[in-house]
Protein backbone atom coordinates (compact mmCIF):
# COMPACT_ATOMS: atom_id res chain seq x y z
CA UNK A 1 0.00 0.00 0.00
CA UNK A 2 2.84 2.45 0.63
CA UNK A 3 4.63 1.99 -2.57
CA UNK A 4 1.30 2.87 -3.77
CA UNK A 5 0.65 5.39 -2.52
CA UNK A 6 4.03 6.95 -3.23
CA UNK A 7 3.41 5.84 -6.72
CA UNK A 8 0.25 7.71 -7.04
CA UNK A 9 1.79 10.59 -5.43
CA UNK A 10 4.78 10.84 -7.53
CA UNK A 11 2.07 10.39 -10.51
CA UNK A 12 -0.18 13.15 -9.45
CA UNK A 13 2.63 15.51 -9.11
CA UNK A 14 4.03 14.78 -12.45
CA UNK A 15 1.15 14.85 -14.43
CA UNK A 16 -1.21 17.20 -12.56
CA UNK A 17 -2.00 20.34 -14.84
CA UNK A 18 -2.51 23.60 -12.94
CA UNK A 19 -5.21 26.35 -14.82
CA UNK A 20 -5.99 29.57 -13.80
CA UNK A 21 -9.21 30.76 -12.16
CA UNK A 22 -10.96 33.64 -13.42
CA UNK A 23 -12.01 35.39 -10.00
CA UNK A 24 -13.60 38.46 -10.04
CA UNK A 25 -13.32 41.08 -6.96
CA UNK A 26 -14.54 44.17 -6.83
CA UNK A 27 -12.19 45.80 -4.78
CA UNK A 28 -11.48 49.83 -5.83
CA UNK A 29 -7.91 49.79 -4.31
CA UNK A 30 -6.89 46.15 -6.07
CA UNK A 31 -8.45 47.39 -9.25
CA UNK A 32 -6.89 51.41 -8.78
CA UNK A 33 -3.52 49.40 -7.79
CA UNK A 34 -3.65 46.55 -11.46
CA UNK A 35 -4.55 50.20 -13.33
CA UNK A 36 -1.70 51.95 -12.27
CA UNK A 37 1.10 49.43 -12.76
CA UNK A 38 -0.55 48.33 -16.45
CA UNK A 39 0.07 52.03 -16.79
CA UNK A 40 2.86 52.83 -15.63
CA UNK A 41 4.39 49.84 -17.72
CA UNK A 42 2.93 50.66 -20.57
CA UNK A 43 4.62 54.19 -20.71
CA UNK A 44 7.88 52.93 -19.78
CA UNK A 45 7.63 50.55 -22.95
CA UNK A 46 6.26 53.35 -25.03
CA UNK A 47 8.51 56.37 -23.72
CA UNK A 48 11.74 55.24 -22.88
CA UNK A 49 11.84 51.96 -24.71
CA UNK A 50 10.78 52.79 -27.92
CA UNK A 51 10.33 56.36 -28.13
CA UNK A 52 13.83 57.77 -26.39
CA UNK A 53 15.66 54.20 -26.85
CA UNK A 54 14.25 52.75 -29.49
CA UNK A 55 14.70 49.39 -29.21
CA UNK A 56 12.94 47.77 -31.66
CA UNK A 57 16.19 48.76 -33.93
CA UNK A 58 19.58 47.23 -35.07
CA UNK A 59 22.11 49.31 -34.79
CA UNK A 60 25.29 50.21 -35.88
CA UNK A 61 28.75 52.36 -34.78
CA UNK A 62 29.66 55.02 -36.85
CA UNK A 63 33.04 54.91 -39.26
CA UNK A 64 35.01 58.12 -39.77
CA UNK A 65 37.58 59.90 -41.68
CA UNK A 66 38.20 63.69 -41.58
CA UNK A 67 40.63 66.04 -43.37
CA UNK A 68 40.90 69.57 -42.63
CA UNK A 69 42.33 72.95 -44.36
CA UNK A 70 42.95 76.14 -42.78
CA UNK A 71 43.12 79.20 -44.20
CA UNK A 72 44.11 82.95 -43.31
CA UNK A 73 47.33 85.18 -43.27
CA UNK A 74 49.01 87.59 -40.20
CA UNK A 75 51.06 90.56 -40.66
CA UNK A 76 53.50 90.97 -37.54
CA UNK A 77 55.88 93.64 -36.79
CA UNK A 78 58.59 92.11 -33.93
CA UNK A 79 62.15 93.74 -32.68
CA UNK A 80 63.49 90.10 -33.29
CA UNK A 81 62.67 89.35 -36.81
CA UNK A 82 61.15 93.15 -38.36
CA UNK A 83 57.78 92.72 -40.26
CA UNK A 84 57.24 89.05 -41.45
CA UNK A 85 54.38 87.58 -42.76
CA UNK A 86 52.94 83.87 -41.63
CA UNK A 87 51.01 81.82 -43.61
CA UNK A 88 49.65 78.93 -43.57
CA UNK A 89 52.75 76.68 -43.97
CA UNK A 90 54.25 78.67 -41.07
CA UNK A 91 51.57 78.45 -38.57
CA UNK A 92 49.41 75.30 -39.22
CA UNK A 93 51.91 72.45 -37.70
CA UNK A 94 52.56 69.89 -39.26
CA UNK A 95 50.70 70.41 -42.05
CA UNK A 96 48.69 67.48 -42.55
CA UNK A 97 47.33 65.32 -39.02
CA UNK A 98 44.79 62.61 -38.06
CA UNK A 99 41.53 64.05 -37.18
CA UNK A 100 43.68 67.12 -35.56
CA UNK A 101 45.31 70.40 -36.57
CA UNK A 102 47.50 72.75 -34.56
CA UNK A 103 47.38 76.73 -35.21
CA UNK A 104 50.10 78.62 -33.87
CA UNK A 105 48.76 81.61 -31.72
CA UNK A 106 52.41 82.62 -29.73
CA UNK A 107 56.12 82.33 -30.31
CA UNK A 108 59.39 83.04 -27.92
CA UNK A 109 62.04 82.79 -31.30
CA UNK A 110 66.25 82.53 -30.42
CA UNK A 111 67.56 83.05 -33.75
CA UNK A 112 71.50 82.43 -34.45
CA UNK A 113 71.78 79.42 -32.40
CA UNK A 114 74.51 77.26 -33.47
CA UNK A 115 77.33 74.90 -31.46
CA UNK A 116 79.25 76.28 -29.03
CA UNK A 117 79.91 77.24 -25.00
CA UNK A 118 78.10 79.60 -22.88
CA UNK A 119 76.66 79.94 -19.57
CA UNK A 120 74.07 77.82 -18.45
CA UNK A 121 70.73 79.23 -17.47
CA UNK A 122 70.46 80.25 -13.56
CA UNK A 123 69.10 77.52 -11.43
CA UNK A 124 69.82 76.06 -8.41
CA UNK A 125 71.47 73.25 -9.99
CA UNK A 126 73.84 75.39 -12.45
CA UNK A 127 74.94 78.10 -10.31
CA UNK A 128 78.58 77.52 -9.11
CA UNK A 129 81.67 79.53 -7.14
CA UNK A 130 84.28 78.02 -8.65
CA UNK A 131 84.90 74.89 -11.48
CA UNK A 132 84.45 72.84 -8.27
CA UNK A 133 80.85 72.96 -8.37
CA UNK A 134 81.12 72.46 -12.03
CA UNK A 135 81.18 68.35 -13.43
CA UNK A 136 82.38 67.99 -17.12
CA UNK A 137 80.06 65.27 -19.13
CA UNK A 138 77.15 65.75 -16.53
CA UNK A 139 73.82 66.65 -18.36
CA UNK A 140 70.88 67.93 -16.57
CA UNK A 141 67.47 66.64 -18.23
CA UNK A 142 66.30 70.02 -17.73
CA UNK A 143 69.10 71.88 -18.54
CA UNK A 144 70.12 72.86 -22.29
CA UNK A 145 73.55 70.95 -22.81
CA UNK A 146 76.61 69.19 -21.67
CA UNK A 147 78.81 70.83 -18.80
CA UNK A 148 82.36 71.58 -19.46
CA UNK A 149 83.35 71.65 -16.31
CA UNK A 150 83.93 75.19 -15.86
CA UNK A 151 82.42 78.39 -13.65
CA UNK A 152 81.80 81.06 -16.23
CA UNK A 153 80.24 84.56 -15.34
CA UNK A 154 76.19 84.65 -16.50
CA UNK A 155 75.84 87.92 -15.25
CA UNK A 156 77.47 90.35 -13.01
CA UNK A 157 76.09 88.68 -10.04
CA UNK A 158 75.60 85.14 -11.03
CA UNK A 159 78.41 82.62 -12.34
CA UNK A 160 76.75 79.16 -13.86
CA UNK A 161 78.26 76.26 -15.22
CA UNK A 162 78.95 76.32 -18.78
CA UNK A 163 77.94 74.05 -20.96
CA UNK A 164 78.08 73.36 -24.63
CA UNK A 165 74.91 73.64 -26.02
CA UNK A 166 73.15 75.73 -29.06
CA UNK A 167 74.33 79.32 -27.85
CA UNK A 168 72.56 81.81 -27.35
CA UNK A 169 70.24 79.69 -25.00
CA UNK A 170 66.78 80.27 -24.80
CA UNK A 171 65.24 82.98 -22.75
CA UNK A 172 61.32 81.82 -22.13
CA UNK A 173 60.83 83.48 -18.94
CA UNK A 174 58.88 86.30 -20.08
CA UNK A 175 56.28 85.11 -22.70
CA UNK A 176 54.73 87.55 -25.24
CA UNK A 177 51.76 89.66 -24.49
CA UNK A 178 49.15 90.32 -26.27
CA UNK A 179 49.66 86.79 -28.23
CA UNK A 180 51.80 87.22 -31.42
CA UNK A 181 49.71 86.07 -33.75
CA UNK A 182 46.30 86.61 -31.54
CA UNK A 183 44.90 87.99 -35.02
CA UNK A 184 44.74 84.12 -35.93
CA UNK A 185 41.09 84.00 -34.66
CA UNK A 186 39.99 85.47 -37.63
CA UNK A 187 41.34 82.43 -39.55
CA UNK A 188 39.07 79.63 -40.97
CA UNK A 189 39.55 75.51 -40.94
CA UNK A 190 37.22 73.18 -43.91
CA UNK A 191 36.37 70.39 -41.88
CA UNK A 192 35.51 67.29 -44.32
CA UNK A 193 33.91 64.72 -42.71
CA UNK A 194 33.10 61.49 -44.60
CA UNK A 195 30.96 58.68 -42.69
CA UNK A 196 29.69 55.12 -43.31
CA UNK A 197 27.88 52.70 -41.44
CA UNK A 198 28.74 49.28 -42.68
CA UNK A 199 25.44 47.43 -41.52
CA UNK A 200 23.17 49.27 -43.11
CA UNK A 201 25.08 49.80 -46.25
CA UNK A 202 24.92 53.67 -45.50
CA UNK A 203 27.59 56.35 -46.81
CA UNK A 204 27.68 60.42 -45.88
CA UNK A 205 29.46 63.21 -45.62
CA UNK A 206 28.94 66.45 -43.66
CA UNK A 207 29.40 68.54 -47.45
CA UNK A 208 25.86 67.74 -47.72
CA UNK A 209 24.13 67.41 -51.41
CA UNK A 210 22.61 71.10 -51.35
CA UNK A 211 25.66 72.72 -50.66
CA UNK A 212 27.64 74.07 -54.18
CA UNK A 213 30.82 75.54 -54.49
CA UNK A 214 29.50 79.00 -54.97
CA UNK A 215 28.13 78.49 -51.45
CA UNK A 216 30.91 76.89 -49.89
CA UNK A 217 33.06 79.92 -50.63
CA UNK A 218 31.54 82.51 -48.70
CA UNK A 219 29.61 80.14 -45.88
CA UNK A 220 30.72 80.67 -42.32
CA UNK A 221 28.96 78.18 -40.11
CA UNK A 222 26.42 80.00 -37.92
CA UNK A 223 24.35 77.95 -35.55
CA UNK A 224 20.98 79.75 -36.75
CA UNK A 225 21.87 81.10 -40.16
CA UNK A 226 23.95 78.67 -41.60
CA UNK A 227 24.21 75.41 -39.26
CA UNK A 228 25.37 73.33 -42.41
CA UNK A 229 28.67 75.26 -43.32
CA UNK A 230 31.78 73.20 -42.55
CA UNK A 231 33.70 76.12 -42.24
CA UNK A 232 34.21 77.50 -39.22
CA UNK A 233 36.23 80.46 -37.50
CA UNK A 234 38.72 79.91 -34.92
CA UNK A 235 37.74 82.67 -32.83
CA UNK A 236 33.84 81.46 -32.95
CA UNK A 237 34.59 77.85 -32.02
CA UNK A 238 36.84 78.98 -28.94
CA UNK A 239 33.73 81.28 -27.95
CA UNK A 240 31.48 78.62 -28.17
CA UNK A 241 33.99 76.86 -25.74
CA UNK A 242 33.32 78.97 -23.18
CA UNK A 243 36.96 80.78 -23.58
CA UNK A 244 38.07 83.93 -24.60
CA UNK A 245 40.45 83.59 -27.73
CA UNK A 246 42.85 86.17 -26.20
CA UNK A 247 43.53 85.10 -23.14
CA UNK A 248 43.59 81.39 -24.44
CA UNK A 249 46.43 82.34 -27.17
CA UNK A 250 48.84 83.30 -24.50
CA UNK A 251 49.89 79.82 -23.64
CA UNK A 252 47.54 77.48 -26.00
CA UNK A 253 45.36 74.88 -24.66
CA UNK A 254 43.51 71.65 -26.62
CA UNK A 255 39.55 72.70 -28.02
CA UNK A 256 37.24 69.54 -28.90
CA UNK A 257 35.22 69.69 -32.13
CA UNK A 258 32.89 67.30 -31.65
CA UNK A 259 30.49 65.68 -34.91
CA UNK A 260 27.38 64.28 -33.82
CA UNK A 261 25.95 61.40 -36.22
CA UNK A 262 23.17 59.91 -34.48
CA UNK A 263 21.03 58.89 -37.12
CA UNK A 264 17.21 57.58 -37.46
CA UNK A 265 17.42 54.75 -40.89
CA UNK A 266 13.80 54.33 -40.50
CA UNK A 267 13.55 58.34 -41.66
CA UNK A 268 14.88 59.94 -45.35
CA UNK A 269 18.20 60.25 -45.72
CA UNK A 270 18.21 63.51 -45.66
CA UNK A 271 17.22 63.85 -41.88
CA UNK A 272 20.40 61.98 -41.33
CA UNK A 273 23.12 65.36 -40.78
CA UNK A 274 25.65 66.23 -38.41
CA UNK A 275 25.52 68.55 -35.76
CA UNK A 276 28.49 70.63 -34.03
CA UNK A 277 29.51 70.88 -30.92
CA UNK A 278 32.88 72.63 -29.03
CA UNK A 279 34.80 72.25 -25.50
CA UNK A 280 37.76 72.98 -24.19
CA UNK A 281 39.48 70.01 -23.22
CA UNK A 282 43.00 70.63 -21.58
CA UNK A 283 42.77 71.08 -18.05
CA UNK A 284 42.41 74.87 -16.83
CA UNK A 285 41.79 74.57 -12.84
CA UNK A 286 43.10 77.68 -11.37
CA UNK A 287 44.12 75.04 -8.10
CA UNK A 288 45.87 72.98 -10.39
CA UNK A 289 48.11 75.11 -12.88
CA UNK A 290 50.99 73.64 -13.50
CA UNK A 291 52.06 73.31 -16.51
CA UNK A 292 48.98 75.02 -18.48
CA UNK A 293 48.39 75.75 -22.17
CA UNK A 294 49.76 73.77 -25.05
CA UNK A 295 53.33 74.28 -25.99
CA UNK A 296 56.53 72.60 -28.25
CA UNK A 297 59.69 73.59 -29.31
CA UNK A 298 60.75 73.19 -33.27
CA UNK A 299 63.80 74.84 -35.30
CA UNK A 300 64.43 76.32 -38.55
CA UNK A 301 68.01 75.20 -40.02
CA UNK A 302 70.16 76.86 -42.70
CA UNK A 303 74.03 77.71 -42.94
CA UNK A 304 75.48 81.58 -42.37
CA UNK A 305 77.74 82.98 -44.14
CA UNK A 306 80.89 81.33 -43.09
CA UNK A 307 78.74 76.98 -43.69
CA UNK A 308 78.01 77.10 -40.00
CA UNK A 309 74.87 75.02 -39.18
CA UNK A 310 72.71 77.46 -37.57
CA UNK A 311 69.22 77.61 -36.63
CA UNK A 312 66.16 79.53 -35.23
CA UNK A 313 64.74 77.95 -32.14
CA UNK A 314 60.84 78.33 -31.71
CA UNK A 315 59.16 77.60 -28.82
CA UNK A 316 55.49 77.30 -30.28
CA UNK A 317 52.02 77.86 -28.50
CA UNK A 318 48.97 77.64 -29.87
CA UNK A 319 45.76 75.94 -29.66
CA UNK A 320 45.27 72.20 -31.00
CA UNK A 321 41.86 71.14 -32.55
CA UNK A 322 40.63 67.70 -32.06
CA UNK A 323 38.13 66.47 -34.11
CA UNK A 324 35.75 63.73 -32.68
CA UNK A 325 33.48 62.38 -34.70
CA UNK A 326 31.04 59.89 -32.75
CA UNK A 327 27.32 58.31 -33.71
CA UNK A 328 24.83 55.70 -33.74
CA UNK A 329 22.37 54.69 -36.75
CA UNK A 330 19.38 52.67 -35.73
CA UNK A 331 16.56 50.87 -38.53
CA UNK A 332 14.03 49.03 -37.56
CA UNK A 333 14.59 45.04 -37.24
CA UNK A 334 12.41 42.46 -36.64
CA UNK A 335 14.34 40.25 -33.79
CA UNK A 336 14.64 43.23 -31.45
CA UNK A 337 11.10 43.78 -31.92
CA UNK A 338 9.96 40.16 -30.99
CA UNK A 339 12.62 40.75 -28.27
CA UNK A 340 11.19 43.70 -26.54
CA UNK A 341 7.57 42.73 -26.68
CA UNK A 342 8.24 39.69 -25.08
CA UNK A 343 9.61 41.60 -22.33
CA UNK A 344 6.65 44.31 -22.14
CA UNK A 345 4.50 41.08 -22.11
CA UNK A 346 6.86 39.75 -18.99
CA UNK A 347 5.98 42.65 -17.41
CA UNK A 348 2.97 42.77 -17.41
CA UNK A 349 2.16 39.85 -16.43
CA UNK A 350 3.96 40.47 -12.93
CA UNK A 351 0.74 42.91 -12.68
CA UNK A 352 -1.18 40.27 -11.78
CA UNK A 353 1.22 38.67 -9.25
CA UNK A 354 1.60 41.75 -7.03
CA UNK A 355 -1.88 42.51 -7.02
CA UNK A 356 -2.61 38.88 -5.90
CA UNK A 357 0.00 39.37 -3.26
CA UNK A 358 -1.52 42.52 -2.17
CA UNK A 359 -4.90 40.79 -1.67
CA UNK A 360 -3.67 37.96 -0.16
CA UNK A 361 -1.19 39.48 2.27
CA UNK A 362 -2.85 42.79 2.89
CA UNK A 363 -6.92 43.19 2.72
CA UNK A 364 -8.77 42.03 5.81
CA UNK A 365 -10.45 39.29 3.40
CA UNK A 366 -7.51 37.68 2.38
CA UNK A 367 -8.63 34.01 4.27
CA UNK A 368 -11.72 34.37 1.79
CA UNK A 369 -10.31 35.56 -1.18
CA UNK A 370 -7.09 32.47 -0.88
CA UNK A 371 -10.08 30.29 -0.42
CA UNK A 372 -11.96 30.81 -3.85
CA UNK A 373 -8.14 31.78 -5.30
CA UNK A 374 -6.66 28.28 -4.97
CA UNK A 375 -9.49 25.43 -5.52
CA UNK A 376 -8.58 21.93 -6.82
CA UNK A 377 -10.83 19.79 -8.86
CA UNK A 378 -11.17 15.86 -7.53
CA UNK A 379 -11.81 12.73 -9.89
CA UNK A 380 -15.70 13.08 -9.47
CA UNK A 381 -15.65 16.71 -10.64
CA UNK A 382 -16.38 18.28 -7.38
CA UNK A 383 -14.14 20.59 -6.26
CA UNK A 384 -12.86 21.66 -2.72
CA UNK A 385 -10.62 24.10 -1.12
CA UNK A 386 -6.49 23.64 -1.24
CA UNK A 387 -6.32 23.25 2.91
CA UNK A 388 -7.84 19.51 2.30
CA UNK A 389 -5.98 18.70 -0.60
CA UNK A 390 -2.98 19.76 1.68
CA UNK A 391 -4.15 17.79 4.48
CA UNK A 392 -4.15 15.02 2.58
CA UNK A 393 -1.33 15.46 0.72
CA UNK A 394 0.96 15.74 4.47
CA UNK A 395 -0.80 12.32 5.47
CA UNK A 396 0.78 10.36 2.09
CA UNK A 397 3.75 11.81 2.32
CA UNK A 398 4.35 11.12 6.25
CA UNK A 399 2.85 7.42 5.38
CA UNK A 400 5.54 7.18 2.15
CA UNK A 401 8.32 8.51 4.55
CA UNK A 402 7.58 5.93 7.23
CA UNK A 403 7.49 3.49 4.65
CA UNK A 404 10.69 4.04 2.92
CA UNK A 405 12.69 4.55 6.96
CA UNK A 406 11.04 0.71 8.02
CA UNK A 407 12.66 -0.65 4.81
CA UNK A 408 15.99 1.11 5.38
CA UNK A 409 16.04 -0.49 9.45
CA UNK A 410 15.15 -4.18 7.48
CA UNK A 411 17.94 -3.51 5.59
CA UNK A 412 19.96 -2.91 8.37
CA UNK A 413 19.17 -5.64 10.61
CA UNK A 414 19.83 -7.98 7.93
CA UNK A 415 23.47 -6.56 7.01
CA UNK A 416 24.37 -6.21 10.80
CA UNK A 417 22.10 -8.48 12.34
CA UNK A 418 22.14 -6.28 15.60
CA UNK A 419 19.43 -5.45 18.06
CA UNK A 420 21.16 -2.69 19.61
CA UNK A 421 21.02 -0.54 15.86
CA UNK A 422 16.90 -1.46 15.30
CA UNK A 423 16.41 0.11 18.94
CA UNK A 424 18.60 2.75 18.43
CA UNK A 425 17.12 3.81 14.66
CA UNK A 426 13.57 3.82 16.13
CA UNK A 427 13.97 6.27 18.60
Amino acid sequence: MGCKNCCNACLQCLFGYETNVMLVINNKGVGALFRLIQFLIIAYVAVYVCWIQRAYQDTDSVISSVSTKVKGNILTNSPIEGVHVWDVPEYVIPPQGENTFFVLTNVILTPGQRQSKCPETPSEVTKCESDSDCKEGYSDVHGNGVQTGHCVQYSDKIKTCEVQAWCPLENDANIPKPAVLSAAEDFTVLIKNNIQYPKFKFKKRNILPHINSTYLKSCMFNRKTDPDCPIFRLGDMVTEAGEDFSVMALKGGIIGIFIDWNCDLDFSERFCIPKYSFSRLDNKNPENNVAPGYNFRFAKYYKNNESIDTRTLIKAFGIRFDVIVFGMAGKFNIVPTIVNLGATLAFLSLTAAICDWVMLTCMKDRDNYAKHKFIHLNQNGDSMPLVSKLEKYIIIKLHNIILIKMILFYTVIELHGDKLIWDSMME
